[in-house]
């Protein structure tokens, strides 16, 4: 926890964008930014991301990211706004741009926005200076909900206001941030990419159309008949959305242009998206650095900023941020689209190392404000204040009401016993016939089921006085679970004595299946947030587990919650863990005539398939659920009598291989007494 000189201390911070291994500036940007404001809140991971995914099965994301949205489904961000108001994060830092979230002209974001119970800040990575109307109409609403709008150029503030017409005091520039290195010669690092007798001129980016690499090809010729010994690297994969729907149709258009230009000992195309430290190498070698971009209207420019920071002679077309940057003498502007006033521009401070060396001083210096430490710093101050601010003059919040559901056609289940069998401890375990027997005291699974039951029935029903006894199924689970282990206890006397030594698996697989069933069916905010609570602090112990049932119930359990939660990703990853567990006992103890993964049938048997069958369709693993469908298929054959009906396999020594099916009671037409 730190204080920053505030009076109120930041906790968490939740940022939401795109994010590494994406492959975007923004996602670069996000995955920076979060590592910035981590180190500075004391490097102890209280900096969560929720990354925005534009492919359905998402990206291998590190720890950091708690929650994955899929751009295109609505619901994905509403399941965000409950994850965010859950965990109870101090603030809110969203990175916008709006082809990155779904709806048009990514209007969904704002069903999560609107949602929240915290100060949001959102950081603007365009602003358009001619917005269309839906546009207008989605920036405005952003703008409403955000209680701080972060601009990175002055240029961004100024076409906001003109534009927007957003009030004083709501806009705040802080700048693109960049890493800290050190002003360097460019020759030491040149060995690394064999260029070490070469002039480097540099440009680096994802790949596509609009960059204008084309140009700066076609001022080479002019640039070699000064500089004989001048090379171009162009470092970058091509845009994932290029490739995707054009291929890559724009690189070897570049390519056939060298070909025929005769640059093939000039120019170089280094076809990676490389890493932070190697993205640093490269950048240092260069004696210049190019942007030739084709279009004025960009307000920020990570490329930029970066080649800048690194004390970079940076030759540029005039957009918006590099007229910003390099003014002052900080860099070279060009018209667009002139390839040989881009050359004079090159050759000029390629012949002129005196010049060179002074305006790459003067951009370095420029820039220290910029590196990632300040910008965090600035970032958590803004935060720290709106905190502060919301604590002394709270919002005030509306429960929305929930959409009803639809009611399935079935009985109205009634509750009577239920109520008769719990008292305000929790349901008792055993009845002598209708009446609680109290000799056996109370267990955390029987508390477990009926905290599912009623969950179940108020959705069924609506009916209100179901609510006090969630809260008193809910209050057992909590008091059943060990602060110190993060295990359930199972067996308590009816003096509130808990009673056995070790700690069942079975138990805490169903109370984790309860409390996932709580996280998506809960009538309340309250009551679902203690759950959501509890299904964490109680979820990781899970992987440890061995007895199939146990870990079949929580990944029952699991399953419940991501209808919910579904971008949260380490919760996604147990559920491959526990899945993977189930499906490897088949694998070991299964044939053709026994598909089980043990030697002896037992107890809720069923409950297996089930947790496999949900798993197998949502990692996805095809396999598994086959695997699953077929040991179901044989649970249903094996426990159907000869008349048709259901027959429960009994307790009575269950049913081993190559054994006897033990009957559950007289009449099934198997194991009938003489």
């Amino acid at each position: 926890m730190v204080v920053l000189g505030k009076s109120y201390p930041l906790n968490k911070l939740a940022v939401i964008g795109n994010y590494l291994p994406r492959r975007c500036g923004i996602a670069t940007f996000t995955t920076d930014l979060c590592g910035a404001l981590d180190a500075e809140m004391g490097g102890r991971e209280q900096v969560d991301a929720l990354a925005m995914d534009d492919i359905p099965e998402g990206y291998a994301y590190p720890e950091r990211v708690k929650f994955q949205l899929t751009a295109k489904n609505p619901s994905d961000y509403s399941r965000a706004a409950d994850f965010i108001n859950v965990n109870q994060y101090d603030a809110v830092i969203l990175q916008h741009e709006y082809g990155i979230f779904g709806g048009a002209d990514g209007a969904h974001i704002l069903r999560l926005l609107r949602s929240l119970h915290m100060p949001i800040v959102t950081t603007l990575h365009t602003v358009l200076k001619e917005p269309s109307e839906n546009q207008r109409t989605v920036m405005q609403s952003l703008i409403g909900v955000s209680e701080r709008i972060v601009l990175m150029s002055q240029k961004a503030h100024d076409i906001l206001h003109d534009v927007h017409d957003v009030p004083t005091g709501k806009t705040l520039l802080i700048p693109h941030g960049i890493p800290d290195v050190p002003f360097s010669d460019p020759s030491f690092n040149k060995d690394l990419f064999n260029v070490e007798e070469n002039k480097v001129i540099l440009t680096f980016g994802l790949l596509g159309p609009g960059k204008g690499i084309e140009r700066m090809i076609q001022a080479m010729p002019r640039v070699i008949q000064e500089h004989p010994d001048a090379v171009y690297l162009v470092l970058g994969a091509t845009h994932p959305h290029i490739l995707k729907s054009k291929g890559e149709a724009y690189r070897h258009s570049l390519y056939e242009m060298v070909n025929q230009l005769g640059l093939e000992d000039h120019v170089f195309f280094h076809n990676r998206f490389v890493e932070l430290e190697v993205l640093c190498q490269y950048i240092s070698c260069a004696d210049v650095y190019v942007i030739p971009y084709q279009h004025e209207a960009q307000i920020t420019s990570g490329t930029l900023a970066y080649a800048l920071g690194s004390g970079k002679a940076v030759v540029s077309t005039p957009f918006w941020h590099a007229q910003e940057l390099l003014a002052d003498d900080r860099g070279v502007l060009v018209p667009f689209d002139d390839s040989d006033k881009m050359a004079e521009g090159i050759t000029g401070l390629l012949g002129n190392d005196l010049a060179r060396n002074a305006m790459r001083k003067r951009a370095y210096q420029h820039c220290r404000p910029m590196i990632w430490k300040e910008v965090a710093r600035s970032y958590l101050d803004l935060a720290a204040d709106l905190v502060t601010h919301r604590a002394q003059a709270p919002r005030p919040r509306f429960r929305k009401e929930r959409i009803q559901r639809i009611r399935e056609e079935l009985p109205e289940p009634i509750f009577d016993h239920l109520r008769v069998m719990t008292d305000d401890t929790g349901i008792v375990q055993h009845a002598v016939y209708t009446t609680p027997n109290r000799l056996h005291g109370y267990c955390t699974d029987d508390n477990a089921r009926a905290l599912v039951a009623v969950c179940i029935g108020h959705n069924h029903t609506a009916d209100d006085s179901l609510l006090p006894l969630m809260q008193t199924y809910l209050s057992f689970l909590h008091y059943a679970l060990d602060p110190e282990t993060k295990r359930f206890r199972n067996f308590m006397s009816y003096e509130r004595r808990w009673l056995e030594e070790e700690i069942s698996e079975d138990a805490h697989g169903r109370a984790l299946w309860s409390l996932g069933v709580a996280a998506k069916r809960a009538p309340t905010d309250p009551i679902r947030n203690v759950s959501t609570r509890m299904f964490a602090d109680a979820l990781h112990i899970v992987e440890s587990f061995t007895s199939p049932r146990a870990i079949a119930f929580a990944l029952v359990g699991l399953h419940a919650y991501l209808e919910v939660y579904g971008g949260d990703s380490d919760v996604r990853r147990v559920r491959v863990v526990l899945a993977e567990k189930l499906h490897s006992n088949f694998k070991a103890a299964a044939d053709k005539l026994w598909p089980w993964l043990e030697e002896t049938v037992t107890y809720a048997n069923a409950v297996i398939p089930h947790a496999m069958i949900l798993a197998g369709q949502w990692i996805p693993d095809a396999a598994m659920h086959g695997t699953a469908t077929k040991a179901l298929k044989w649970l249903l054959e094996i426990q159907t009598a000869e008349q048709g009906h259901l027959s429960i396999i009994g307790n009575d020594a269950w049913y081993p291989k190559d054994g006897e099916k033990a009957s559950l009671m007289p009449g099934d037409g198997i194991n009938e007494p003489p």
